[in-house]
């Protein structure tokens, strides 16, 4: 096993480690609700069948994956020079070793359950005509320009790459290039009919699932309003209609579009398709928005409704930064400033202020959601936690230690710490503030297509900043210790409760809801610190509030007077890149009642897990390199975890 970090421990702690998660697989890994009746657990639970698993469908693990890879059919990633297709990012999910674009071999510590490959739906294929000097690109000025540019030098390449990456933003592109690679041109259905057939190809249910998908790149004024659009269905289904697209005249900006177009190709294909907002930290305040669209629209029924059906879930980490609080709208969150961007859009046109930030993270949008529903009856914000890379370089690589970068420019060299990563009006950002993340658990009852897109679709999912922590989430009236410690803990958690995603039952007498929570650390990976309950809720006049509950903590430390928690310790060592699981739990669970509950106001309650501190991927780079570490860098953080909602309504 050839992992840098702990690599004595893990060598001596394996069994330990495996062990645990066997132990815990009761507690992690019983039949979803969905599928199985409440007199079926009820009577597995009373002893009235010996084996609490016959005749139901359950999964072991949670399934591992994510929503949203990129290859070289991206314009932004073939032109950064990722010369490979969707072939090489499904052999690298299933645990294969490949050959990164860069030259090197590059392998996963362990395979995915599942994976999304989700190029950008405008110009596909674009790139790899320019590079060939396909007769319809050499029949521009653009293309010739182009094509001879991108076979330069680096810095010619470079020149070229950000120059047609500014036309295409601005619309300038020759109108005979915007033809051709319109969506329902020859050209492109040619590259769409591979990629949904590729997904076919590697698709093995019970095995392995290829859910196809796409990113719909809507950019405003440089606002980030990207959606990944994934279907339930296979090559025959999406085959059939183009994706959606952004740029005029084929494609729109505007979500509303999308929606119209995800309904359209329902009704044509029968099939079914959801959408997720890409991480809102770079929307310049346009991601969540509660008066108006970016369009001066009045946020009204109609939109509301539209994204509550349309987008249950939203991407909460990945590469480009974490996505769930910002310290300056959580100054009482110590744990809320952890990878976070928030300088300014990548297209530079719009300088980023405070005031933007209520509009772009997770928790605050969740809270807006609210005021929403008691205004118009209906919550577009209600969404689940999903985590994903944003990687542009075929491989999803979310390990700090094996952590392959944003685009090809950033895989792993000695000279990529000090690579600058973008320019935005408040300075340089470099390629060493780059997140190894994120990763998406579903509770699927298989590995199918069907089953994991109905798990989405529930939002009984959630998001990981790369480990692969295992955890169950349930919200109900009547919970005790008593159900947590079963070591059976979803049992009762379904037959009592409901699972993240899910709204509280109504209201038994005049009880607080009680939430049950349990997590199990990565096999492989770092000690737990704490679980953490954060709770918003809406207050008089369309104010809103949250606050942050330490539920269950390792090494028997006692909160201070104030109720603040002491910090679980660090043993990092940054010049040997290593680490020792001889602080923190294996795992951690908890009953909690809310006692601050008021069966008045709308509330949400989700999940943070964190795990002690552990070295960033850049120390590794460091330690293999015999580099220096970047002045002023962050050199180690704590991973986390996040479960979807549960919300109760009056």
């Amino acid at each position: 096993m050839d992992i840098p970090s702990n690599r004595k421990l893990i060598r001596q702690g394996i069994a330990v480690s495996v062990a645990l998660c066997l132990f815990g697989t009761a507690a992690l890994a019983e039949p979803v609700g969905i599928t199985t009746s409440k007199e079926s657990l009820s009577a597995a639970y009373r002893g009235e069948v010996y084996s609490p698993y016959a005749q139901r469908s359950f999964s072991t693990f949670p399934l591992w994956g994510e929503t949203h890879l990129h290859t070289g059919y991206s314009m932004d990633a073939g032109l950064f020079g990722n010369r490979t297709l969707h072939e090489t990012g499904y052999r690298f999910a299933l645990g294969e070793e490949v050959i990164a674009s860069s030259g090197q071999p590059v392998k996963l510590s362990r395979p995915l359950d599942w994976l999304v490959i989700a190029d950008h739906s405008d110009q596909m294929g674009f790139v790899q005509d320019i590079i060939k000097g396909d007769p319809v690109v050499l029949g521009t000025e653009q293309g010739r320009r182009w094509n001879a540019g991108i076979k330069g030098t680096s810095a010619e390449a470079q020149a070229t790459s950000l120059d047609l990456i500014e036309t295409f933003s601005q619309n300038k592109l020759d109108p005979k290039l915007v033809d051709a690679y319109a969506p329902g041109s020859d050209k492109y259905m040619t590259i769409w009919d591979h990629i949904v057939k590729t997904a076919d190809k590697y698709n093995d249910p019970g095995t392995f699932t290829a859910l196809i998908g796409y990113e719909w790149t809507s950019l405003v004024k440089g606002g980030n309003m990207h959606r990944n659009v994934i279907y339930r269905d296979d090559a025959s289904r999406a085959g059939m209609v183009a994706p959606m697209t952004m740029a005029e005249p084929y494609g729109s900006q505007d979500p509303l579009d999308l929606y119209a177009w995800m309904e359209a190709y329902e009704e044509k294909t029968g099939g079914n398709v959801l959408a997720i907002a890409h991480n809102g930290n770079l929307s310049n305040g346009i991601m969540f928005p509660v008066d108006r669209q970016y369009t001066g629209r009045k946020i009204d029924k109609k939109y509301v409704e539209a994204r509550a059906k349309w987008e249950p879930l939203y991407e909460v980490t990945q590469i480009k930064g974490d996505g769930e609080a910002h310290p300056l709208l959580s100054p009482n969150d110590e744990f809320a400033d952890y990878g976070t961007w928030d300088e300014g859009s990548l297209d530079l046109l719009t300088p980023k202020t405070d005031d933007m930030l209520q509009y772009e993270y997770a928790r605050e949008g969740l809270k807006n959601g609210l005021v929403l529903e008691e205004k118009l009856g209906t919550n577009p914000y209600k969404f689940g936690m999903v985590g994903a890379t944003d990687s542009h370089t075929s491989m999803t690589t979310t390990e700090e230690e094996n952590f392959m970068g944003k685009h090809t420019a950033y895989e792993a060299s000695p000279n990529r710490l000090a690579h600058p990563f973008q320019e935005t009006k408040a300075g340089v950002r470099f390629a060493w503030q780059m997140e190894a993340s994120g990763l998406q658990a579903v509770w699927a009852e298989e590995n199918t297509r069907e089953a994991i897109f109905a798990a989405m679709q529930r939002k009984e999912t959630y998001a990981t900043t790369g480990p692969r922590i295992g955890l169950r989430f349930f919200g109900g009236w009547n919970f005790t210790d008593n159900d947590v410690k079963s070591r059976q803990p979803a049992f009762n958690g379904y037959e009592k409760g409901v699972p993240m995603g899910g709204d509280l039952r109504p209201r038994e007498g005049n009880k607080a809801p009680s939430f049950m929570v349990y997590a199990l650390r990565d096999p492989i990976g770092a000690n737990l610190d704490r679980i953490q309950i954060i709770k918003g809720w809406t207050g008089s006049k369309g104010k809103t509030y949250e606050k942050v509950y330490d539920v269950a903590w390792s090494d028997n430390r006692k909160p201070d007077a104030n109720g603040k928690l002491p910090p679980v310790g660090n043993t990092v060592d940054i010049e040997n890149a290593n680490w020792t699981n001889t602080i923190g739990a294996s795992e951690l669970a908890a009953v909690w009642s809310d006692p601050d509950f008021d069966p008045k106001q709308r509330a949400f309650y989700y999940t943070r897990v964190l795990e002690i501190p552990t070295p960033r991927w850049i120390v590794y780079d460091a330690y293999r390199y015999g580099i220096e570490l970047p002045e002023g860098s962050t050199k180690t953080g704590q991973e986390r975890a996040y479960s979807s909602p549960i919300w109760y309504t009056p």
